[in-house]
């Protein structure tokens, strides 16, 4: 499985990739990382559905600090590199 439980969370170092509130961006960047098997974990992703999509919550995707720059440049090769958080 793709994404972490609470368990492996919680013994993890986990790196904010990018912060957004667009479903397509992070629809793609999941799949990009699934199909690279680098786990990630979505953060958020049921307070912005609480607060009503309005924009105020974006989503955070995470990865294992070991595997943050693989990710990285995977995300900018994919044309993904403007979304993603200063490192």
């Amino acid at each position: 499985m793709f994404l972490f439980n609470e368990k492996a969370v919680s013994n993890v170092a986990l790196i904010n990739l990018m912060r957004t509130n667009d479903a397509v961006v992070l629809g793609l960047a999941e799949s990009l990382l699934k199909d690279a098997g680098i786990h990630f974990f979505v953060a958020d992703r049921a307070m912005s559905v609480t607060e009503g999509s309005l924009g105020l919550l974006p989503r955070r995707l995470m990865v294992e600090d070991g595997m943050a720059d693989e990710a990285r440049a995977l995300l900018r090769d994919a044309g993904l590199g403007k979304e993603l958080e200063p490192e």
